[in-house]
């Protein structure tokens, strides 16, 4: 597993998340997410790095790091 691919949760927003996808993978246990691996959906298994379902509780966490971004 990539581990520069892991980003922290808390993490300041990437130029490129957004509430349906983050760059790198925010999962607070990567290995034991539903989607790891996933072709096409997991930020480990694509190319440009993107993970195409995050965890449910992301878009919450997108917003409140927006607003903190302000």
């Amino acid at each position: 597993m990539n581990n520069k691919l892991r980003i922290p949760f808390n993490a300041k927003l990437n130029e490129i998340d957004t509430e349906e996808q983050t760059y790198g993978c925010r999962a607070n246990n990567p290995d034991i997410c539903a989607n790891c691996y996933l072709p096409n959906i997991c930020a480990f298994s694509r190319d440009d790095k993107i993970c195409r379902k995050p965890t449910r509780a992301w878009k919450k966490q997108f917003q409140k790091l927006k607003m903190e971004n302000k």
